[in-house]
């Protein structure tokens, strides 16, 4: 299988020629069509959370391979392919990018109306939408804007996200996948097989197994009350200096000692620029996170207003103050569908490669 992680790609402007788009529809169309007859709209969908095979559907409808608006464009002939056939099909495409993006609840609810979908089911496919873009735009610190988000889902319950991310000023940009059978938690390790190119040296990822005791640390800061939480939070930012090593002050007559600040690390750590403890904003949102005190990690994101400073700001008190460090390596890994013959990433995967191929036969002779 694929490993984990994130795709990177340059970031594109301009726009897709008509002519192109047209091409990309009808051939698109056909693709679609024979999956699904074959082996049904949920091979489909399963098929559109595997960034390779993702990628190599854009190639082979002629897009750029390694642009950001493989992402945008792909995803717009797929839902243009299927319009009208919709029930037919089983396969229901929502959202795109930048304003429509927001419309995928509505969309969702639409289709899920339409096919007589449980209310019940409809909403856990809504909230389970907005709290894919939650996870990679505050949980997931890497420095993109999640700006294109797609949310496909069949008449069966199957459903993928994949939705791109801007970094402008490093002119790229980062397409994030999900399956919902790949998902036992939407909190840690959600996203399904993704390939990178590009890895960033340092990236707060609360995702990641490593920030377990620190996600679980910060759900306990805010069942406290909102003054002790502004205390700590009011402290750190007084007493943690980028040039600090160890830190040790006299607290009453305790002497209290912090972690072991390296310089090297505060070169980039965010407490270095930001001043949680005299944002009006960030404290009316840990008021509301104390007043309402959510039982885990997930209700913690979901709470309204709850974004990246939040997060940020507490799982910097939980590591600096109560010493839960939380991973600050990229989710990103370099995988390929076959291994390779040098073995890097690792050594070809025979019986996968033979069933790719024996597949790939049947689809010719059929």
């Amino acid at each position: 299988m694929i490993s984990k992680g994130i795709a990177t790609f340059g970031l594109d402007y301009g726009k897709c020629p008509k002519w192109l788009f047209d091409r990309m529809v009808l051939l698109s169309k056909r693709m679609i069509y024979a999956i699904v007859a074959e082996e049904g709209p949920d091979e489909f969908v399963k098929r559109i959370s595997d960034p390779v095979w993702f990628q190599s559907l854009g190639t082979v409808l002629a897009f750029d391979w390694n642009a950001s608006g493989l992402t945008t464009i792909l995803t717009a002939a797929l839902k243009e392919a299927i319009r009208g056939s919709e029930k037919d099909l089983g396969i229901f495409i929502c959202g795109g990018k930048g304003k429509t993006s927001r419309k995928t609840p509505d969309e969702i609810l639409n289709w899920s109306e339409k096919i007589n979908l449980a209310e019940k089911s409809a909403n856990a496919l809504v909230y389970n939408s907005k709290m894919a873009t939650k996870v990679d735009s505050s949980l997931v610190q890497d420095g993109f804007q999640i700006y294109h988000h797609s949310f496909f889902f069949t008449k069966n319950g199957a459903w993928t996200v994949v939705q791109q991310g801007m970094n402008v000023s490093a002119q790229s940009a980062r397409r994030y996948h999900w399956f919902s059978e790949n998902i036992k938690d939407l909190i840690e390790e959600p996203h399904s097989g993704i390939e990178s190119a590009v890895k960033i040296k340092s990236v707060l990822n609360m995702t990641a197994d490593k920030s377990k005791q620190n996600r679980g640390l910060s759900t306990g800061l805010v069942s406290q009350s909102f003054n002790t939480l502004m205390k700590d939070i009011t402290f750190l930012r007084k007493y943690c200096t980028p040039l600090s090593q160890t830190i040790k002050l006299q607290k009453g007559k305790e002497q209290l000692t912090l972690l072991n600040l390296e310089t090297k690390e505060f070169k980039w750590h965010p407490v270095v620029t930001e001043d949680f403890s005299k944002s009006k904003y960030l404290e009316k949102i840990l008021w509301r996170l104390c007043d309402q005190k959510p039982e885990n990690y997930e209700k913690l994101l979901a709470t309204q207003g709850v974004g990246p400073k939040t997060i940020r700001a507490l799982a910097l008190v939980a590591e600096v103050i109560y010493g839960a460090k939380p991973s600050y390596e990229d989710p990103a890994r370099y995988s390929f569908a076959h291994g390779g013959k040098d073995a890097t990433p690792y050594p070809v995967d025979r019986p996968t490669y033979d069933q790719t191929i024996e597949k790939l036969k049947s689809f010719i002779k059929r």
